[in-house]
C-alpha cells in the first residue's frame, strides 16, 4: 500500500516525465515538469495530439496496462514515487481516480455501479454501504435525482447523469486525487453546468486535474493552468502558472497562439 507523507509542498510533483511508443520510438510526452497543488484544480490545456490524456494515464499508471508504451521520469504523490516497486498499482489507482470523456457505466443497478469497485477493495461493506452510496451520490450532485430508483439499471440514466454516476463511483473509493479527461465534452450545456458545479464543490476535499479543450471552461474551473503543445520532440509542457496569468498574459508563443485560435478569453 502507498504510504503518504504530509511534508511535501504539493500533492503531486512530476519530474522529467516522458512517454514513448516502444515499437516506433514516437515520443508522446517529453520531459514534463509539473507541480499539482493540494485541494486546487489544475487545468491541462493544449491542442489535440499534445499528450494531455497520456499525461493523466501516466500519473496513475494506467500506462502500465499499455505494453507498447515506455515511461520514464518520476511522478511523486506526497513525495512518494508512484512507480516504486513497493507501490500497488490498484491501490494507487484508488488514490488517484480517473473519470473519462465518455461516461462509463456497467451492467446492473445504480447502487451497484457506485459501490461495486469500493466493495472489491474492502472499503464498502454492509454496515457502511448506504452511507458511502449517499455521500458519493450527493458529492456528485446526483442523489436527489436517483434516491428513489437506486435499484434501477444505470442504463436508464441520461448521458449527463451517467457521467455524474461515474464521478460518484470514483468518489466511493475515497481518492486523494481526481483526474478528469474532458469530462463534459459529450454533454449538453445544462449537464455541463452541473458537472462543473460538481467539480468546484469537490475542490474542498480533493485535488483535481482536468483536461479540457474549452478555454472558457478552464477559466471557470481552474486555479492553475498547464499548457501542453505538440513539438517535434513530442508533447511538451510549455507554460504553467495561475489561471489568470496563463490565459490573459501568456509568456510562451504556443500558449498565445492557442488562446488566439480560440478567440481569446473574455
Amino acid at each position: 500500500m502507498l504510504e503518504l507523507r504530509d511534508d511535501a509542498p504539493d500533492l503531486i510533483n512530476i519530474h522529467a516525465l516522458s512517454v514513448r511508443v516502444r515499437t516506433t520510438g514516437r515520443v508522446l510526452l517529453q520531459d514534463v515538469e509539473l507541480n499539482v497543488p493540494k485541494h486546487r484544480i489544475t487545468g491541462i490545456i493544449g491542442p489535440s495530439g499534445a499528450g494531455k490524456s497520456t499525461l493523466l494515464k501516466a500519473i496513475n499508471r494506467l500506462t502500465d496496462l499499455m505494453p507498447s508504451l515506455e515511461v520514464s521520469g518520476q511522478v511523486l504523490l506526497n513525495g512518494v514515487d508512484v512507480r516504486a516497486r513497493e507501490v500497488d498499482p490498484d491501490d494507487l489507482r484508488r488514490r488517484i481516480g480517473i473519470v473519462f470523456q465518455q461516461p462509463v457505466t456497467f451492467h446492473g443497478s445504480i447502487r451497484r455501479n457506485v459501490t461495486f469497485a469500493a466493495q472489491r477493495i474492502g472499503l464498502v461493506n454492509r454496515r457502511n454501504e448506504q452511507q458511502v452510496l449517499e455521500e458519493s451520490l450527493r458529492a456528485a450532485n446526483l442523489w436527489d435525482e436517483v434516491r428513489d430508483r437506486l435499484g434501477h439499471s444505470a442504463g436508464t440514466l441520461s448521458v449527463g447523469q451517467q457521467q455524474r454516476l461515474a464521478i460518484a463511483r470514483t468518489l466511493a473509493g475515497n481518492p486523494d486525487v481526481l483526474l478528469m479527461d474532458e469530462p463534459t465534452s459529450a454533454l449538453d450545456t445544462a449537464s455541463t453546468a452541473i458537472v462543473e458545479r460538481t467539480i468546484l464543490g469537490l475542490r474542498k476535499s480533493k485535488t483535481i486535474v482536468v483536461v479540457t479543450h474549452q478555454l472558457q471552461q478552464a477559466r471557470r474551473l481552474a486555479d492553475y493552468i498547464a499548457c501542453l503543445c505538440a513539438t517535434d520532440r513530442g508533447g511538451a509542457l510549455v507554460e504553467s502558472g495561475a489561471c489568470e496569468t496563463v490565459l490573459l498574459a501568456p509568456r510562451h508563443a504556443e500558449t498565445r497562439r492557442l488562446v488566439g485560435l480560440a478567440g481569446g478569453i473574455t
